[in-house]
């Protein structure tokens, strides 16, 4: 069983688990799905949000993480996994930010928007409603099990 604590508001907050689920959000007319897959790995950089900074660095090799189209779209397509842990950014020479590389696993059989996403009352507390503008945030084993079955991955 996976277990994770997560304390968005907490700037000590660490995350004690062997796997956790993440979801990081592009825009499709700067970075899309497809072109994400088509490169096969990315540099996850240019993130200049404290909080999501933190989530980048609490991000281990393996983590899953749900890819999200935000403004044009906005749906959940895909799902990606972290390939190497945070390190310096690569798009700044200050050292105060992170990135990670991720490798595309699979897009999701059915999309799930951000109109589903606030619908589903097991959803409310999701980062993605709660912190819409946050580009890179936890989720929840629960909230992660909720995407996938409206996915139709289950």
């Amino acid at each position: 069983m996976k277990f994770a604590y997560f304390a968005i508001r907490n700037h000590k907050s660490k995350i004690y688990n062997s796997m956790a689920y993440w979801l990081v959000k592009s825009e499709p007319t700067t970075y899309s799905w497809d072109d994400f897959v088509k490169e096969g790995q990315t540099c996850w950089s240019g993130i200049r949000n404290y909080a999501a900074r933190l989530h980048l660095r609490n991000m281990k090799k393996g983590d899953e993480v749900f890819f999200y189209h935000s403004n044009e779209g906005t749906d959940i397509v895909g799902i990606a996994k972290v390939i190497k842990e945070h390190y310096q950014d690569p798009t700044t020479d200050d050292d105060r930010w992170s990135a990670v590389d991720l490798k595309p696993v699979r897009k999701l059989k059915k999309p799930v928007t951000l109109d589903t996403i606030k619908k589903d009352k097991r959803l409310a507390n999701m980062a993605l409603v709660r912190i819409g503008r946050l580009s890179t945030q936890p989720v929840s084993d629960k909230e992660w099990e909720v995407i996938m079955e409206l996915a139709s991955e289950k």
